[in-house]
């Protein structure tokens, strides 16, 4: 028997790839979209993913492991269907994000960046999901899941075992790791207008501005740096 590893990436996905270096000026600048169009075959960035990727794009394996290596999107090992990242940086930490951390953790059985034995969910500290103003956050394949409680992470992680359908808060259905990493690779799903698109809080600062006629200053920083000179 072959001690080769098992590879799902075949001529189509070569093809997609050549198709993705089409979209850009330098054939190089095509690399991260590239190694999520692995994930999105493999599931994680595997070896084959590597080489493939040198060869496209005639550059050295160790070029691509270098970036693989350097962005946290980029797992070198099997993740979840679900990939949940539970937000503890500082606003979110306040606001309960360690506490539901350390309950989903202990509810999962795993650690960060570990797997449910079922495959199922994937667990991973995220450092900020840019979404404070919907504190505390996770997310789900990359979809906003805000405003969460231990309560709340719970029954969502449950429901997504459970083999439910779950709509993120802010944006469409939650799909599963590998076509979320489709989608990041450049190959859309039609899903881009489905679901609440920006809530509440983000809209505050427009609403006020609206209701009190304020305006942008025309004619960019010049006008803006003009406004405190004296005439």
């Amino acid at each position: 028997m072959s001690s080769e590893p098992v590879t799902q990436l075949g001529e189509q996905a070569r093809a997609e790839m050549l198709e993705i270096v089409a979209r850009y000026p330098e054939a190089q600048s095509a690399l991260l979209p590239m190694l999520h169009l692995v994930q999105a075959y493999e599931g994680y960035v595997t070896p084959a993913g590597i080489e493939m990727c040198a060869e496209v794009l005639g550059i050295t394996e160790a070029e691509v492991a270098a970036v693989a290596t350097f962005y946290t999107m980029y797992k070198r090992r099997p993740v979840g269907e679900y990939h949940v990242g539970v937000c503890t940086n500082t606003l979110c930490a306040i606001m309960g994000g360690d506490r539901i951390w350390e309950d989903l953790s202990g509810h999962l059985g795993i650690g960060h960046d570990e797997t449910t034995e079922d495959g199922k969910i994937s667990l991973e500290r995220v450092e900020c999901n840019a979404a404070c103003d919907f504190a505390p956050v996770m997310v789900v394949n990359w979809e906003f899941a805000d405003n969460q409680t231990p309560e709340s992470a719970r029954e969502l992680v449950d429901r997504l075992r459970g083999g439910e359908q779950v709509s993120s808060t802010r944006g469409p259905r939650v799909c599963s790791w590998k076509q979320a990493e489709r989608i990041l690779a450049g190959f859309g799903d039609d899903a881009a207008d489905e679901g609440v698109q920006a809530g509440p809080a983000s809209l505050v600062g427009r609403e006020l501005a609206d209701e009190r006629g304020w305006t942008a200053p025309q004619g960019g920083q010049q006008a803006i740096e003009g406004r405190g000179e004296k005439k």
